[in-house]
């Protein structure tokens, strides 16, 4: 790339429009600042990379039962490996920077066992000619055998490509089919034993010691450091298709959101501090696919959903935590103010819990009349949007109306301070919020969908504990959004991740949209 004064120099000797010349001038300027940028990046993350390697093998012992540690290893592996494809993909192919890895005892890739099943598949070329000369008479004088381990559920197996080698001899010209784009570039899994490995790990929610112990059971050797280089690879690929379903879900007009609590490793200390997964769902009465997006967060304030919105402007299904709250002030910079829907199942979940505390009857009378509510809506499950917000109308908003009468009047009644008045004050403070839904045809009673959503990673992190970093926690995001919408979609995840796997590598990225697990039915493997 030359230098900006040094290509205005030779524009001028160019015999050019000066309004030709003035946008040329500007493409190269363009040019220079995303090299510039793509050298900053990749500067960047080899820091990041040096850093996470230090972090790996410069730690000798550590106040840590072996198990957390062996967990913590997997994740800087991971993340060392999700650093290095980046480098790789912002080079263009190149080699990521040298650095120099320690060499374990017995490293390298272990012999796929003999008793394993062998598929064999012949990649003959396309034409049984010298793609030369032309010649015909080609004689096979070797074949190019690469094996990939494969699993099916209980079952690993392997697959066998065979490539014949044809020559001719009139011009010493080797023919042979040509090598298919993969994944991850000269490994050793199939696109079933990849999918296998990011299923167990998050949706079974097994750590990758587990993995390494079940494949060991059938005589298969994979390393925890080799399953974590395939997790931290597998994330960078896949990232994109999360980055689009997030693109998806901003584009509907009403959103659910609700966040986690997630324990994450803070090196150098020993401990654990508290990091936060978002999750942010469409809502299931608009027309479109099904969409749950996950983001993870070092922490719980307001600010991280105001940066995961940006400029989004809807209706929004949350709970009555502060950190929503400036998303609904008028005064807010970024855009016009969200409008804020109150959860029904939050209120009634109050009383709920004063019934079951002391059986009492206004908790009892309250939970009968918000239950008239969800009657409505069990109702109104099956129809379209006008024939809902009618119903709505008819049943719902007298239903309302008559609750809020005596709720206020009830409130009048009971002593401040006390277990009922709490319940009965978080009400009506968000009665508003809470009442806007029956206005309208297509806004959710409830924020359960989203909690819906998030309650498997919430149960499932009771095994894995804990994030190892930032990067392994967004990454972990980024996987969970797209097994999670799957799901939503009546997809099998795992059949939608080995058919989107194994087409990722060639697919065209203006077609992104058509590897979505909503867009059509996935073929059964």
């Amino acid at each position: 790339m030359i230098g900006a004064m040094e290509a205005l120099a030779q524009l001028d000797l160019l015999n050019l429009e000066p309004s030709a010349k003035t946008r040329l001038a500007a493409m190269i300027a363009a040019l220079q600042r995303a090299s510039a940028a793509k050298d900053l990046k990749i500067q960047a993350l080899t820091l990041e990379l040096a850093h996470l390697r230090r972090i790996r093998f410069g730690v000798k012992s550590e106040a840590l039962p072996q198990t957390q540690r062996d967990l913590f290893q997997d994740t800087w592996n991971e993340d060392s490996a999700a650093v290095e494809a980046e480098i790789e993909r912002l080079a263009d192919g190149a080699a990521a920077p040298a650095a120099a890895k320690p060499k374990r005892a017995g490293a390298g890739r272990q012999p796929l066992p003999d008793p394993l099943p062998r598929i064999e598949h012949r990649h003959e070329p396309e034409a049984c000619q010298c793609p030369r000369c032309g010649n015909t008479d080609l004689v096979l004088i070797g074949e190019d055998v690469t094996e990939q381990l494969d699993v099916e559920p209980a079952r690993f197996f392997v697959h066998r490509h065979i490539r014949p080698q044809y020559a001719c001899r009139p011009c010493e010209t080797v023919a042979a089919a040509p090598v298919p784009p993969a994944i991850i570039d000269g490994g050793l899994a199939a696109v079933g034993l990849l999918a296998w490995v990011l299923i167990g790990k998050h949706v079974a929610h097994l750590p990758l010691y587990r993995l390494e112990q079940i494949a060991a059971r059938d005589g298969v050797v994979l390393s925890r450091s080799t399953l974590a280089d395939w997790v931290g690879r597998l994330g960078v690929a896949l990232q994109p298709l999360a980055d689009r379903l997030a693109w998806h879900l901003r584009r509907g007009g009403t959103l659910h959101a609700d966040e986690t609590p997630v324990a994450q490793l803070d090196p150098g200390s020993g401990k654990a501090k508290k990091a936060y997964l978002w999750a942010y769902r469409s809502n299931d009465l608009e027309p479109g696919p099904r969409i749950v997006v996950f983001d993870y967060r070092p922490g719980r304030g307001g600010g991280h959903a105001r940066a995961f919105l940006g400029t989004w402007q809807g209706h929004l299904r949350v709970d009555d935590y502060a950190g929503y709250k400036a998303l609904f002030a008028p005064e807010r910079e970024a855009a016009p103010p969200c409008v804020e829907l109150g959860c029904w199942a939050h209120a009634r979940r109050k009383f709920f819990e004063l019934h079951q505390a002391n059986q009492s009857p206004m908790a009892g009378e309250a939970l009968r009349r918000i239950g008239q509510l969800y009657a409505v809506e069990a109702e109104a499950r099956s129809l379209d949007i006008p024939a809902r917000q009618r119903l709505r109308a008819e049943r719902a908003l007298p239903e309302l109306e008559s609750l809020r009468a005596w709720l206020a009047e009830t409130r009048a009644r009971t002593a401040p301070g006390t277990g009922a008045a709490k319940a009965l004050d978080y009400t009506l403070k968000r009665w508003p919020a809470l009442v806007r839904y029956a206005e309208t045809g297509d806004l959710p009673v409830d924020n359960n969908p989203v909690e819906n959503a998030i309650r498997p990673i919430a149960v499932g992190k009771k095994n894995w504990l804990f994030s190892g970093s930032e990067r392994a926690g967004q990454r972990a995001a980024a996987i969970q959004t797209l097994l999670g919408t799957a799901k939503l979609n009546g997809l099998d995840p795992a059949a939608w991740l080995r058919d989107t796997l194994a087409k990722l590598p060639a697919w065209p990225n203006s077609r992104i949209d058509e590897l979505l697990p909503f867009h059509t039915q996935i073929p059964q493997a």
